[in-house]
């Protein structure tokens, strides 16, 4: 088989003495142009059916016009694979297509051995990947071999041209496998190498963030993947990278520590510009008060931005005067404005202490002189304890009210059975102690104390209807009206002997009751059941 570009034959023209010759040669050279050669030649014909090639023959060659897919023009060198011969002039019936796939097959086999890159057309999407076009032969490009991470949409790719690498070859089933990403990696090493090579620290680059973990982030300095630690982004406080940085941004980062070896880098964001917290002390003085913003909330108290780089921190028991603040989003939330006095500065633990509640004046220095004992105001139930009620008279200013000083006319088991936590009440002032914080308060106080004329009421030995309100273990207490309460000891509740008051009576229950002894200064009146007129029954007979 003759090379490609060798002339298999040659014109004679009728006449020239040759003929006798030329015959000869003509036999010769048709039996060395054999079927499936590969050969060049001259277009020297087209039309929309035909194009006509000259492969110095002693006919032209035809081919389909439709194997061209791109133009072709009269005098084009081309390629061309001989189908066969026919007629008794030996017309060749040539193929441009198969040429061409002839040799892109030789292009993808040099290819494959020496693993040299290959342009591929990407043509549809298949199921795993993607089929491409080499120049007329068709591969695979699984979908992980297309980029440096597996991608969901590789729709995007369709109509694409680039590189590729040959995996797996199989010419006589037609099968071949490409990568993509074996080529991509491999720009990506050299790159990784380069970089290397030529980073320094203290070098400002530009990359991309990769990915965002708990404690750093990492950033692709365009082949090299280096860390920007937590701590290394902000000089402020950062809980996490994500308050910061996002996926894909764009930053500029410098260059802290290279390990060539290793192939690490520590990268810097915060070090491009001068630390905040030097000569801290000249910017803000202790005893100084400052305006700033409560960037986030803690159990323990409230960080508030003072400039970029500098937060302080509000204890919180710094946060209010006068209450007892559980948690700071009781009085504050985040991105509120606040005032906020300078208590410590600590430029080496890059700590500033600060006070909300003292950035304001107190209110407790005026308490006395504005409540004084006596006087009546309205409040709102901050907090309902056992022991009794916290009432909110003015921002800042709380005060108690015992249990034993809700009412006059009742054994209150629990402040909850009288007000709840928001409730509007009216008080009156006990006492106060602006030293120790404190402010005593009644509720009781605002009407006059029944027991004072108990006697003009009531008097031992008189029978009354009472109810039952609640039951002990030594007794009962029974209501006589809406202001006073007894108790019917255990032994004066039936005639019958008891073990317990359930056995004789049930709250609720409306019984005849005779009043044994009353002590007014102690709030007490004795009651006995069993001892009422034998003309009413008492419970339990």
């Amino acid at each position: 088989m003759p090379a490609p570009g060798d002339r298999v034959g040659a014109h004679a023209q009728p006449g020239s003495g040759a003929e006798d010759g030329l015959e000869g040669m003509y036999v010769d050279t048709l039996r060395e142009v054999q079927e499936g050669e590969l050969m060049t030649g001259h277009v020297v014909a087209v039309n929309q059916e035909e194009v006509v090639v000259d492969v110095g023959y002693k006919s032209e060659g035809v081919i389909k016009r439709s194997e061209f897919t791109g133009p072709v023009k009269v005098g084009d060198e081309v390629f061309v694979y001989l189908e066969r011969k026919e007629g008794e002039d030996g017309e060749l019936i040539l193929s441009y297509a198969k040429a061409e796939r002839m040799r892109t097959w030789d292009k993808v086999i040099t290819s494959h051995e020496k693993g040299t890159p290959v342009d591929a057309h990407v043509l549809r999407r298949v199921k795993g990947g993607l089929t491409v076009d080499m120049g007329g032969i068709e591969a695979f490009l699984p979908g992980s071999q297309v980029a440096l991470k597996t991608l969901s949409n590789l729709e995007q790719f369709v109509g694409q041209t680039f590189p590729v690498r040959v995996l797996k070859l199989n010419k006589r089933r037609a099968n071949v496998v490409v990568s993509r990403r074996a080529l991509l990696e491999e720009d990506t090493a050299n790159k990784r190498e380069e970089l290397l090579k030529t980073i320094q620290p203290g070098q400002a680059l530009k990359g991309v963030v990769k990915t965002i973990t708990p404690y750093g982030a990492f950033v692709d300095l365009g082949g090299l993947d280096g860390l920007l630690h937590i701590t290394d982004m902000s000089w402020g406080r950062l809980a996490h990278p994500s308050q910061l940085l996002k996926a894909e941004q764009e930053i500029e980062v410098k260059i802290l520590t290279v390990d060539a070896e290793k192939g690490k880098v520590s990268l810097g964001l915060k070090q491009k510009s001068a630390d905040p917290w030097l000569e801290i002390e000249t910017r803000y003085k202790a005893g100084e008060i400052y305006e700033g913003t409560v960037s986030s909330l803690t159990e323990y108290g409230a960080f508030i931005h003072l400039e970029d780089g500098v937060e302080g921190l509000v204890h919180i028991s710094e946060l209010a005067w006068g209450r007892k603040v559980k948690h700071p989003d009781e009085v504050m939330k985040a991105g509120d404005k606040v005032k906020v006095k300078v208590l410590a500065v600590d430029p080496k633990a890059k700590r500033i202490s600060l006070s909300v509640r003292q950035a304001e004046s107190d209110p407790w220095s005026t308490v006395v002189e504005k409540y004084k004992v006596g006087t009546k105001v309205e409040g709102i139930v901050r907090g309902v304890a056992d022991f009794g009620v916290f009432v909110e008279v003015e921002e800042g200013i709380e005060g108690l009210v015992h249990i034993s000083d809700l009412t006059w006319s009742r054994k209150v088991r629990h402040p909850s059975e009288l007000v709840k936590k928001g409730d509007k009440v009216e008080v009156i002032v006990l006492s106060s102690d602006p030293v120790q914080r404190r402010l005593s308060l009644g509720m009781k106080h605002l009407q006059s104390d029944p027991w004072a004329a108990i006697h003009e009421k009531y008097r031992v030995g008189m029978e009354v209807k009472a109810v039952i309100t609640n039951t002990a273990s030594f007794g009962a207490f029974a209501a006589l009206d809406d202001e006073i309460e007894g108790l019917i000891p255990l032994a004066h509740l039936s005639n019958k002997a008891i073990k317990k008051a359930e056995d004789a009576v049930q709250v609720g229950q409306e019984i005849m009751v005779k009043i044994t002894k009353i002590q007014p200064s102690a709030h007490k009146i004795a009651l006995s059941a069993k001892l009422a007129s034998q003309e009413r029954p008492a419970a339990g007979q």
